[in-house]
């Protein structure tokens, strides 16, 4: 009876990995007890938000809380069960390097709640989905990206080319001040997508004909949306350490705490001005690391987590002394904070705005 929900665990967290087993410190222990820890982990937080309500800010803050401390106790694990205390330090870095890295999520998955119009109280099936699927794919990217390492050494220069990139990228565009996700707009104009819907479902009839509801092309826009996130936090934690264990493990406990991380930050992402800069000087610094060998710049893991908490540390106070200030003095222009009101108050799109076109295909 218990033969497929072992099978699927199995294939979700050993799965992928399962190569990786007879390197180094890696353990059929160490994987057990991973794939324990997050599977007890997430039966009770499934258990805990069974039904579909909205989430209070108060209440995921607290399960902001659990997932971090979750995941700092499983670095304590770390450190218990290796000898060398580098696997642990490597293990901090690497989760605070993703966990950094993900803030910037948390700014798509609000501008595609807004463009798409799903209430506050669906948002939490559609991440919770979106999360889950996440755990897959980050699971391919890390073990497809340390056989390519290990295979061939020029593909550590491409991963920093990739690295500059996404700095560059994250210097010059602030993601508080887009206004809808062109992403659901183009797969919303690519599926029979139901114009209206106040179940969270997946599927709906109208006029006998079989269509998805905004909810779903929510969550396959969440799914793409990882998927180019993880083309560069995936080489940001290879710039840490190669250790499949210890990246995806620590990949894991970031990725589950977003859910609850995005109801709690939700009301205050457009305050965070800054924190673009921030990003991209974590980006550059990963860059900076794969590139110029480590007998030239010898940085531990350790100095790793100062620099990381140094660059967001720094960002945020820096929106919080100022950006409120410049938020406020913006043009008609929209911002963040205006966004979260209307999704929360599941007030409707302008007339002439791009989310006003979801679900309006033609036949």
């Amino acid at each position: 009876m218990f033969t497929p929900v072992y099978s699927t665990i199995q294939g979700l967290f050993y799965g992928p990995l399962l190569g990786a087993m007879d390197q180094g410190i890696l353990s059929t222990v160490e994987w057990t007890t991973f794939a324990v820890v997050v599977a007890v982990m997430l039966a009770i937080d499934i258990f805990v938000h069974r039904g579909e309500h909205a989430d209070s800010r108060s209440r995921a803050i607290m399960w902001t809380v659990i997932w971090v401390a979750a995941g700092l106790a499983f670095n304590v694990y770390v450190w218990w069960i290796h000898p060398s205390e580098r696997a642990a330090e490597e293990y901090l870095a690497s989760y605070l390097i993703e966990k950094a890295l993900s803030l910037d999520n948390l700014f798509v998955f609000l501008i595609i709640f807004k463009t798409l119009r799903i209430p506050a109280a669906h948002q939490r099936k559609a991440l919770s989905w979106g999360i889950f699927g996440a755990l897959l794919f980050r699971a391919i990217f890390i073990f497809l990206g340390a056989e390519a390492l290990e295979k061939w050494h020029w593909v550590e220069y491409i991963f920093a080319l990739l690295l500059l990139y996404a700095a560059w990228h994250a210097y010059r565009e602030d993601p508080a001040q887009e206004e809808e996700s062109k992403l659901a707009e183009w797969l919303s104009h690519r599926l029979p997508v139901s114009r209206h819907t106040k179940e969270a479902h997946f599927f709906t009839r109208e006029n006998g004909k079989l269509r998805v509801t905004p909810l779903l092309v929510a969550v396959i826009g969440l799914e793409l949306t990882d998927v180019m996130f993880a083309i560069d936090s995936v080489p940001a934690a290879f710039s840490i350490t190669t250790d499949r264990f210890i990246i995806y493990s620590s990949n894991v406990f970031a990725i589950l705490g977003l859910r609850s991380l995005y109801i709690a930050m939700a009301a205050t992402l457009g305050q965070l001005r800054y924190l673009h800069y921030g990003l991209a000087a974590v980006l550059a610094f990963a860059a900076a690391k794969m590139l110029i060998p480590e007998t030239i710049l010898p940085i531990t893991p350790l100095q790793s987590v100062g620099i990381i908490v140094g660059c967001i540390g720094l960002s945020i106070w820096a929106s919080v002394r100022w950006g409120k200030a410049e938020i406020e003095e913006l043009p008609a222009n929209r911002n963040v904070q205006a966004i979260v009101e209307e999704t929360d108050n599941g007030h409707a799109a302008q007339p002439g705005e791009p989310s006003a076109k979801v679900g309006d295909r033609s036949e």
